[in-house]
């Protein structure tokens, strides 16, 4: 497939940090901020709660295993890391994985992949959605994959390009897709995704405007500031989210209920929607 022209987004890959911790050689990083879901209509809704993302290059995994303690790779913990939890689902190397779907998407010469997730807490995670950023070698954002899951066990990818003209003035990367897969009985499937990204440095921000014939119903954002991928921090964010796993997906369970006493219209799973 032809090659996509690229943004020179050399200015959006995170500086390095020399320092004695082995940490501080890492590229992979943790975000803190928060999640906020608001809904315009039929019904108005909101909630917000607090958060901690890993940033992690998939080509460092084995330096992570090897030089932290609290952050355990393929392995059990209070806090850990498990291929299986994204990608194809069967533990296998995610990296390959991600490649694959960029290059159906025309999507080539990618050197390294990050990705933003949710860590399991407790041997627990649900990650609503992962987004993978592919850099080639001179550090150029290529392109994006958002990773959505429903909590019916349901995956579903979404591979675009970051391309010049999908920027805009003030540099943050825009895409626009029909959605094509089941999240919500409270969502209708005649909708599409408007993803708005700025490409993650120092901080994080990531909205998701989603509309339908009469514009945007729904939205959702996760903002955040970068912090170092260190034992001590990540002990810090476990302090202050010891329960974020359960927030988050009994925080979807609680609102589904809380949307449905205030009459939301309800939309059972049709034959034929994407449920994996």
């Amino acid at each position: 497939m032809p090659r996509r022209n690229r943004h020179d987004g050399s200015n959006d890959r995170p500086n390095l940090v020399t320092a004695n911790d082995p940490a501080d050689r890492l590229r992979s990083r943790i975000y803190e901020g928060v999640v906020m879901h608001q809904r315009l209509r039929p019904v108005r809704h909101a909630f917000r709660y607090r958060v901690f993302s890993l940033m992690l290059d998939l080509d460092e995994l084995t330096d992570i295993a090897q030089t932290s303690r609290l952050l355990r790779i393929e392995r059990p913990g209070i806090l850990s890391f498990r291929a299986r939890d994204h990608g194809a689902r069967d533990g296998s190397p995610l990296k390959p994985w991600a490649e694959a779907q960029f290059a159906v998407a025309g999507i080539d010469g990618i050197a390294r992949i990050e990705l933003l997730c949710f860590p399991r807490l407790w041997g627990f995670v649900f990650n609503p959605l992962s987004v993978y950023f592919a850099y080639d070698a001179a550090g150029t954002l290529l392109g994006m994959l958002y990773e959505v899951k429903n909590t019916f066990g349901g995956q579903h990818a979404y591979v675009l390009p970051a391309d010049a003209d999908k920027r805009g003035t003030d540099g943050r990367i825009r895409h626009s897709v029909d959605k094509s897969f089941y999240v919500s009985p409270f969502i209708d499937m005649a909708a599409a995704y408007n993803f708005v990204v700025e490409p993650p440095g120092e901080t994080l921000a990531l909205i998701i405007r989603e509309t339908d014939r009469d514009g945007v119903f729904f939205t959702a954002s996760q903002t955040g500031r970068r912090r170092p991928l260190t034992d001590r921090r990540l002990a810090a964010c476990l302090a202050r989210n010891l329960a974020m796993t359960f927030k988050v997906i009994g925080g979807i369970h609680v609102e589904a209920l809380r949307l449905w006493l205030k009459g939301a219209p309800y939309h059972p799973k049709a034959a034929g929607h994407i449920d994996g």
